[in-house]
């Protein structure tokens, strides 16, 4: 491994979003182009925003010594066009080989899949990566991780918008491993009686009832939602809720193919038709069911589509489940065959954020101010997790007693693995080590470890 991608791995910069795919690995490759998403299509929140405009140099640092290192030619971020003061803080430190590439305000700009066609007018192969087209597409904190570890920093902490119910909704460097409830009492604490916490986006973001959860690398946003709104009622469906009332409701119009982007784009999914594998029983359902495996999860379907207000792309979800589970898991060659020519209807298609927010019963949170918080956040304790990212989890390198400070490695990289180190977010004491390593704020002294 050459001495960058070293760094980047030993640095444990991953995809500061989605499933964190370590970064060292991304960068592994000869490509014609390095993309930074930066759309951030998802309602509410706007980390990447703060990020563009507090950190624009760093961010240009880290997709130049990306396209160094992969030899790409074209570099561009890709912003929606209505971020006006984002836009003039980037063109004033802008490199002449890193373009802007402007995106329409509709969801889901902010896909990898949409972004690279928009950028280069190719599409990911079907079950493929963007490297088999001549393409790196990572975050924009990404990015800004891959120049700090060049100069030898390690990832602790992550920028997070926490937003929704809460009294001063704010975005703010937080350290890994910080609880939600602290993320949240930093807000002034949730604003509704009944709240739900949705990590990520409305969209695709995930519910959970447990505030003692923590932030990783790939924390993007926290928001606190009424149970009784609409996001909360989707998501906390069981499988079980959502697939029968699809068997009995879903009347087949077809509306959730026809606004689906990936379908939209000529990939081999269509909901419609692993909304029907639900009507029929046995090997009948079969043909139907394969048609969900390339679903992207951008839930659109479900949350915006379907005029019955049912769920195909959870729907979807639970079918892939069943794909793997019985061996029928297609190959990336079987999806690409199917594939089709781009919808010639699809550029009219994008579905427009206000009206997405609209719809997700989410206009009150939307208009309200959500503060750049540049004070330093140093809760009492943080709980690191050492699986943070696709692939093997980390390995711990220090025990209980030992007093670590900041951006110190306390997991190493799996060696010969897929993984990423973890490093400590706050000065303290560790307490606590098994698949996540405790550290506290104490004053017992034991000897520091290095990767």
């Amino acid at each position: 491994m050459n001495p960058l991608l070293q760094k980047v791995q030993e640095a444990g910069v991953v995809g500061a979003g989605g499933a964190g795919f370590p970064t060292y690995m991304k960068l592994d490759c000869q490509v014609d182009w390095v993309l930074a998403n930066g759309a951030e299509c998802e309602p509410l929140l706007n980390k990447d925003q703060m990020l563009m405009q507090h950190h624009a140099k760093e961010l240009f640092g880290g997709m130049q010594l990306a396209m160094a290192e992969t030899g790409a030619k074209y570099g561009a971020v890709g912003i929606k066009r209505k971020h006006a003061d984002t836009i003039a803080c980037l063109e004033l430190v802008r490199p002449e080989n890193i373009s802007l590439l402007l995106m329409d305000d509709v969801y889901p700009a902010g896909d990898e899949v949409e972004l690279v066609f928009h950028a280069t007018g190719k599409r990911i192969p079907a079950g493929g990566l963007p490297k088999e087209i001549g393409v790196v597409v990572n975050n924009v904190e990404s990015f800004i991780n891959v120049f700090r570890a060049a100069q030898g920093a390690g990832v602790t902490h992550t920028m997070v918008t926490v937003n929704g119910a809460v009294q001063r909704p704010y975005t703010a460097w937080l350290p890994v491993g910080m609880a939600y409830r602290e993320a949240v009492a930093l807000a002034g604490g949730a604003t509704c009686a009944d709240p739900v916490i949705v990590d990520g986006g409305p969209m695709m973001g995930r519910v959970t009832e447990d505030d003692s959860k923590v932030l990783t690398k790939a924390s993007s946003g926290l928001l606190v939602l009424p149970r009784s709104g609409r996001v909360a009622k989707y998501k906390l469906r069981t499988p079980e809720d959502l697939r029968r009332i699809g068997k009995s409701a879903c009347d087949q119009c077809g509306q959730c193919t026809a606004m689906c982007p990936r379908s939209l784009l000529g990939y081999p999914v269509k909901p419609h038709l692993a909304m029907r594998a639900l009507q029929v029983s046995g090997g009948d359902n079969r043909s139907f069911a394969l048609a969900a495996q390339a679903c992207c999860e951008c839930n659109l379907c479900s949350m915006w589509s379907c005029p019955e207000g049912l769920d195909p792309s959870r729907v979807c979800v639970t079918t892939k489940q069943v794909l793997r589970e019985e061996g029928r898991w297609q190959t990336p060659e079987q999806l690409q065959a199917q594939t089709v020519d781009v919808h010639p209807m699809r550029e009219y298609r994008g579905v427009p954020t206000k009206r997405l927010v609209q719809r997700l019963e989410l206009t009150e949170y939307a208009k309200q101010e959500v503060v750049f918080l540049t004070d330093e956040v140093s809760p009492e304790r943080v709980e690191i997790l050492l699986s943070q990212h696709i692939g093997k989890p980390a390995e711990a390198i220090v025990t209980i007693g030992d007093r670590v400070v900041v951006g110190q490695c306390i997991g190493r990289a799996a060696p010969e693995s897929l993984s990423a180190a973890v490093h400590a977010s706050i000065d303290g004491v560790v307490t606590a080590v098994g698949q996540s390593i405790v550290i506290e704020r104490k004053t017992d002294v034991n000897e520091s470890k290095t990767c």
